[in-house]
């Protein structure tokens, strides 16, 4: 295996990890802490999914310059082409709608009143993004 190999699938997977105890176990979880309220949850869920993007977009960065520079197999540049693309549609179409939903929601206007899918537009990009790491992690590995 060579080293450009070992670099992308150490940070496929700690891409893979990150988002899954973040999205999959601390996002759900924090409403049912006792006291958090929902404009403490909102407030840390903002704070943890901008820092949460944040290294994911390093760790692209990481993961394409690695297998820009090493040989790896088509299906490992084709899953991480499909998490790269999860991941800007989160954060340049899908969070600033969460952004204007949460602000309206402690605003407590009209709008928080009806039920929003954007969340379920994000955890859709999520396992899409879960799927091609997973996948991409395996095949840099592999290959």
């Amino acid at each position: 295996m060579s080293a450009a190999a070992a670099v992308a699938g150490a940070a496929l997977f700690l891409w893979l990890g990150m988002v899954a105890a973040i999205s999959f176990l601390e996002a759900p979880l924090k409403f049912r802490a006792p006291g958090v309220t929902l404009p403490i949850g909102l407030g840390i869920g903002r704070l943890v999914f901008r820092a949460l993007n944040a290294c994911e977009a390093v760790l692209a960065v990481v993961v394409v310059t690695a297998l820009v520079l090493g040989s790896p197999p088509p299906v490992a540049a084709v899953a991480t082409g499909l998490a790269v693309v999860a991941l800007l549609a989160q954060v340049l179409a899908v969070r600033p709608r969460l952004t204007q939903r949460s602000d309206a929601v402690l605003a407590g206007g009209a709008e928080a009143e009806k039920r929003s899918r954007v969340h379920f537009v994000y955890l859709g990009l999520e396992l899409v993004k879960v799927v091609g790491l997973l996948v991409a992690g395996i095949a840099a590995l592999a290959g």
